[in-house]
């Protein structure tokens, strides 16, 4: 992690202002990125919001070297944290080392809406290579599969354990 390149940088973004992907199933829903290197010009960490549709679900993984942060920002849903359940319900913090598997669950008839904060970075390049670039404001696109070369990207992207 190299610490000087944030020295004296910020960046401000506003709602809408990142670039965002629609996700394939199970997940369905989108990805917005808020925060990565590309902007802060810092490989320490990145961060958006995933928001799961209704009846998505992220499927079960942990990462390699990652800490990952998910905090419940809208919505609710459940989350399995090395195969505990717990309620989510906007607040609700996951704190998840390296190695620890989580999975995401959306059974109500509202979307859910995840801040994601990752250090070091990849989840967001990993949206962005299984994802279809979207537009704010188009409608959703019809439920559609994850790329034949999904497995291979997690695990460049630091995923493991993927069920």
């Amino acid at each position: 992690m190299n610490i000087q390149a944030a020295r004296n940088q910020a960046v401000v973004v506003q709602p809408d202002e990142g670039p965002s992907y629609w996700q394939p199933v199970p997940a369905n829903g989108f990805s917005e990125i808020v925060l990565s290197p590309d902007n802060t010009g810092s490989d320490a960490l990145a961060s958006g919001f995933q928001t799961v549709a209704s009846g998505g679900h992220i499927r079960a993984h942990s990462h390699a070297d990652q800490i990952e942060l998910q905090i419940c920002f809208r919505g609710r849903g459940t989350v399995l944290v090395s195969g505990k359940e717990h309620p989510l319900v906007p607040g609700t913090t996951c704190f998840l080392g390296p190695g620890v598997t989580h999975e995401i669950i959306n059974k109500f008839d509202e979307e859910l809406v995840m801040l994601w904060v990752i250090a070091p970075p990849g989840l967001e390049k990993f949206f962005a290579q299984i994802g279809r670039q979207r537009t704010v404001g188009e409608a959703a696109p019809e439920p559609f599969s994850r790329p034949a070369e999904t497995r291979a990207i997690e695990y460049e992207r630091g995923f493991r354990d993927v069920k």
